[in-house]
Order: C-alpha cells, then sequence, then structure tokens
C-alpha cells in the first residue's frame, strides 16, 4: 500500500498511458544519440593507393572547366518570371509609359517617386512632390504628365471634396493641352467621378445625368480614342440606370390608374433607350396602359356608338403596335409569352419575326451578364445602381429625343375625344391641307392669298320664354367699326365712338331687359341727396360757478410756463451749482 501511495503521489504526468509515452519518447532519443556518438568516434578509412593518382587529375578538372558547362549552369539558375509577374509589368507599362525612362535626370526622379507615392497611397506626398516639381523645372518635358498626375492622385483619394477637385483638375488639363492624347483620358475621369458617385434608380439621378453628358463628350470630341470602347460600355450602364428610373416611375403612375403619366413614361423609356435590358415589360406596360384607356372608353354607355368605335380602334391599335414591337424586336426576351397571349386576347394574328431580327435579339441577350454571387453581394453592401445585365453591344443614343410629357398625352386623348364625338371640326382641315399644298397643274408657281380667318359667332344665352332651339347668331361685319378686315388681323370686336353731338349731361337711362336678362344692378337709381355739413359742437363750459383758479394753474402772463423752485442747499445737479463749504457736510 506504500508502494502504491508513493507511485501516486511521484507521478508527473495524469495517466499511465502519459507516462508511457512520454518514456518511450526519452528512450528513442538517447538511443539517437549514442549512435551519433559511436558514428563520430569510429575511424576514418586508410585512402586507396590507387586513388592518389585520380586526385590530381581531379583537381585539374576543376580548375580547367569548360565554358559550356557555365553558360549552362548560369541559364539554369536564371529567375524565370511568371505569367503574372509579366501581366503586371505590362500593365504598370501601359499605365505609365515613362516608367524607367530617363531616371537618371532630377525633374524625372521627382516624378518617379510621385508616382510611387500615389501607388502606396501617399497622395499629399505625391502631390507635393509634383509640385515641387513644376515650380523647379518649369520647363520640363513631364510637365503635361505631373499635372495629369495630380489629379489623379485627387481621383484615387476618393471623397466628395477630393472628386470635386480632381474634376477641376481634370477641365483644366483639357483647357492647357486639348491636342494631346492624355486629353480623352481626363475627359474620361471626369465621367467616371460622377459614375462613381451614380446612386440607385430610386435616388437622386443628377449624378447619373451628369456622367451621361461627360461621357457622350467623350465620344463626340475624342472618336479615335482608345477609350472609346470603354466609354461606350459606361454610356450603357448610366442609360441602364436610367430607362430603369423611368420605368419604375411609370409602373408607379400605372398603379394610380394616372394612365397619361404612364404613357409618357414608358413612351420615354422606348424612344431614349432602346437597349434596355427589360425592354419587354416596357413595351407590354405601354400597351396595357393603352388597353387601360381602351376600357375606359367602353365603359361610357352616353358615348354615341360610331364616336366609341373610333375611340376604341385607335387606343387598341396603339397596344397592338406595342406587342407586335416585343414579339418582332425581342423575341428572345423573356416576356415575350406574354404580348402573344395578349395578341390572341385581341383576336389579333401574331406576326413571326424575321431571321435577322431573331438574331439581333438573340446576340443582344447573350450579351447580357448573369448575375453571380459577388455582384449580388455587392448590390447589397454598396447600395450601388445595378448595372449587371445592361448590354454589352449596340451603339449608345448620343442624342436625347424629344421627350413624351403627360400634358401631351392627355391634349391628344381630349383632340381624339373631340374628334370622334364632333367630325366635323375635323374635316374642314384636313380638306384644306392637301389643297393648299398642291401645287398647280400647269407646273407653275403659284402665289396663294392669305386666307383669312372665319369671324367669330357668338350664340347668345335664349330668354325663359324663347322656343326651343333658338338662337340669336351675332357676326360682326366685315367691315363694321372701321376695323380693317383685308389682312386678317382684327379680333373681332366693333369699335364704337361717342358722337360730337352728344349732349354733355344726359339723363340716366332706366335698366331694361335684354333677351330676357336683367341689367345687373340696384332696382332704385334715385340719386342720393347731397351730404350735409355736421354741427359745430357747443363750446365746453365750467359748470362751477363762482370758484376761482388755483394760482399754481394760473398761466404765465408771458405765455411761458413758470421753471420749479429748486432749493441748492437739498440737491445738485449739472444745471445748478454744487453745494459748498459746510453744506456739502449737511445730509439735510
Amino acid at each position: 500500500m506504500a508502494a502504491v501511495s508513493f507511485v501516486s503521489t511521484a507521478s508527473f504526468f495524469p495517466t499511465r498511458r502519459a507516462g508511457l509515452a512520454a518514456s518511450l519518447a526519452i528512450a528513442g532519443l538517447l538511443a539517437l544519440s549514442t549512435a551519433a556518438r559511436a558514428q563520430d568516434a569510429a575511424p576514418a578509412p586508410a585512402p586507396a593507393a590507387a586513388q592518389a593518382p585520380d586526385a590530381a587529375p581531379q583537381a585539374s578538372e576543376t580548375l580547367t572547366a569548360p565554358t559550356g558547362k557555365k553558360r549552362k549552369q548560369q541559364k539554369d539558375e536564371k529567375v524565370v518570371q511568371s505569367k503574372d509577374t509579366k501581366k503586371s509589368l505590362q500593365k504598370t507599362r501601359k499605365s505609365d509609359v515613362l516608367a524607367g525612362v530617363d531616371s537618371t535626370l532630377p525633374d524625372k526622379a521627382l516624378y518617379d517617386k510621385a508616382i510611387e507615392a500615389t501607388k502606396k497611397g501617399h497622395f499629399d506626398v505625391a502631390r507635393l512632390d509634383l509640385q515641387t516639381m513644376l515650380n523647379t523645372y518649369p520647363d520640363s518635358q513631364y510637365q503635361m504628365r505631373a499635372k495629369l498626375a495630380i489629379a489623379d492622385s485627387w481621383y484615387h483619394e476618393g471623397g466628395t471634396a477630393a472628386l470635386t477637385q480632381a474634376e477641376s483638375e481634370y477641365a483644366d488639363f483639357r483647357v492647357f493641352f486639348p491636342n494631346a492624347p492624355e486629353a480623352a483620358e481626363a475627359q474620361m475621369r471626369i465621367g467616371d467621378i460622377y459614375f462613381r458617385q451614380m446612386d440607385k434608380p430610386d435616388r437622386d439621378y443628377s449624378k447619373a445625368t451628369h456622367a451621361e453628358e461627360e461621357y457622350r463628350r467623350m465620344l463626340t470630341d475624342y472618336p479615335n480614342s482608345i477609350l472609346v470602347p470603354e466609354a461606350k460600355q459606361k454610356l450603357r450602364d448610366v442609360q441602364e440606370v436610367l430607362a430603369t428610373r423611368e420605368s419604375e416611375i411609370a409602373a408607379f403612375y400605372s398603379t394610380h390608374e394616372n394612365w397619361a403619366a404612364t404613357i409618357a413614361r414608358y413612351q420615354t423609356v422606348v424612344d431614349t433607350y432602346p437597349q434596355y435590358s427589360h425592354m419587354d415589360d416596357t413595351l407590354i406596360g405601354l400597351g396595357d396602359a393603352y388597353e387601360a384607356e381602351a376600357r375606359y372608353i367602353r365603359s361610357l354607355k352616353s358615348l354615341p356608338e360610331a364616336a366609341r368605335s373610333q375611340l376604341e380602334q385607335i387606343y387598341d391599335g396603339n397596344a397592338a403596335d406595342a406587342y407586335r414591337k416585343v414579339v418582332l424586336d425581342h423575341s428572345a426576351a423573356a416576356h415575350v409569352e406574354d404580348a402573344r397571349d395578349r395578341l390572341a386576347a385581341m383576336n389579333l394574328e401574331i406576326p413571326v419575326p424575321s431571321q435577322e431580327q431573331v438574331a439581333a435579339s438573340i446576340a443582344m441577350e447573350n450579351s447580357r451578364h448573369t448575375y453571380k454571387l459577388t455582384d449580388r453581394l455587392g448590390l447589397f453592401i454598396l447600395h450601388r445602381p445595378d448595372t449587371v445585365t445592361s448590354a454589352r453591344i449596340g451603339e449608345p443614343t448620343l442624342l436625347d429625343p424629344k421627350p413624351t410629357l403627360a400634358p401631351m398625352v392627355s391634349r391628344k386623348v381630349v383632340a381624339d375625344f373631340q374628334a370622334a364625338v364632333n367630325p366635323a371640326m375635323a374635316k374642314p382641315v384636313a380638306a384644306a391641307a392637301p389643297d393648299a399644298a398642291a401645287p398647280p397643274a400647269d407646273g407653275s408657281t403659284a402665289v396663294t392669298a392669305p386666307v383669312a380667318p372665319a369671324p367669330l359667332q357668338l350664340n347668345e344665352v335664349p330668354s325663359s320664354d324663347a322656343p326651343t332651339g333658338s338662337s340669336i347668331n351675332m357676326t360682326v361685319p366685315a367691315g363694321g367699326g372701321g376695323v380693317d378686315h383685308s389682312n386678317g388681323s382684327g379680333v373681332g370686336g366693333e369699335i364704337i365712338t361717342t358722337p360730337a353731338t352728344a349732349p354733355a349731361t344726359a339723363p340716366a337711362a332706366a335698366p331694361t331687359a335684354y333677351e330676357g336678362l336683367k341689367t345687373v344692378g340696384p332696382a332704385n337709381t334715385t340719386s342720393l341727396p347731397a351730404i350735409e355739413k355736421p354741427a359745430e359742437a357747443p363750446s365746453s363750459v365750467n359748470d362751477v360757478a363762482g370758484t376761482k383758479q388755483a394760482e399754481a394753474q394760473k398761466p404765465a402772463a408771458n405765455g411761458k410756463n413758470a421753471k420749479p423752485e429748486f432749493d441748492k442747499a437739498d440737491e445738485s445737479s449739472s444745471k445748478h451749482k454744487k453745494k459748498k463749504g459746510l453744506k456739502k457736510l449737511d445730509p439735510l
């Protein structure tokens, strides 16, 4: 029992297995150390006699090694650059064509130092070195590159203030070096500044508008630059954001059944951004808006049948045109089947696109990128606009067509409604247009006289006792009132002049009824009496008789108010003399 307790108390390891493993490890180390000592203590073998003659030739062979082996050895020891290293060097040479050129010159040394500081993120140090180079060497051949490097340092620094300063520097570079190849790069950077600050479509779109303007200026001012493909792609991305904004606003108006605003927004997208990724949805939404207008016309039971059918034909035709455009021009889009179903529901023939239209639609849809995990994370975390599905082929629009506005659509709807209800109003205009534009039969150029406008016609309100349907047609005579109507500048009024022999004061005529309408005015037309002068107020009399006025209240004889008495012994002021002598000590 004593032995067992001794082992348990003296053991260093918590378990027997751990102790056994440690003992085996120590035994192995001891065995290795013993073997190493035995090997060191063993005597070296005596060299053979046959090996002695070979020693000298071996030494001479080492000294007289052939030159070809040295070259092969140096070639084997040479470091071979990998593909990534070569790609990085090519990228550096492309970004900085002056890297390693004239590095011994002092201005070039400052320039290289500033470029290296920019790569490391030391933008203040880089700008200080570049400004020192410009001030010390004003005639340096690297002056243009130094100014561009200053703008690049502001651009890479980022932030609202830094990007604003970078835009100013790039604009100054374009002014000072308009013909330099780097001017296109400066203009491209100005567009990139607004592109970086671009927000989502449902937010402020001013940055996107500025980016679109700058990229369009880049393409128009520098059409031969190597940056043109990149500028076109950036412009497509910006127009994708703007088109998304317009489509979302149109969808909002459609939920509120504001069909005029919906049609205006969708039509603007169709005319301005033809490469929009959701153009099929846009055209279907435009057709649905016209179809909603047609349903509203069908709900008007009081409308004449001819007018209703004419308006239905107009709006159903516009909706069918939008659906057909989806089927023909966007046959590879995702919602082309919805357009076909709508045409079938309208009992219309579904068109078949040509091979060229199908190939163009397939190429456009295949050029768009698909969403990846990195794209979705970037959109979720960075809150940047979605440009993943923007087109990669095609020419972006450089000039915006005239936008379609909601008031224009409303006026068009009203005009169509009036033309359908009252067709006689549109017939003279339609008939006069061909006659005015038709040339004479003999081929000579005839001068047509200006047509005078028709005189205005006023229909009076009939009186209560007049028969139903009676009206008075009041027309202004052609030469009445001394108004010249030959040039068509008359306003349809007649000037009435007062005769010279009229009396100065004529009695007022009693108001009479005119065609059943009462004249506006009071019933009693008698003149009012003259205004009388008010009576004078009675003079005030003192009711207390026999009382005398107090002496203090009596006015002075000379008409001036008497000054109050002043005791110099009691008080002093700036207008009176101060106390003197012992009177100063008298508090009373």
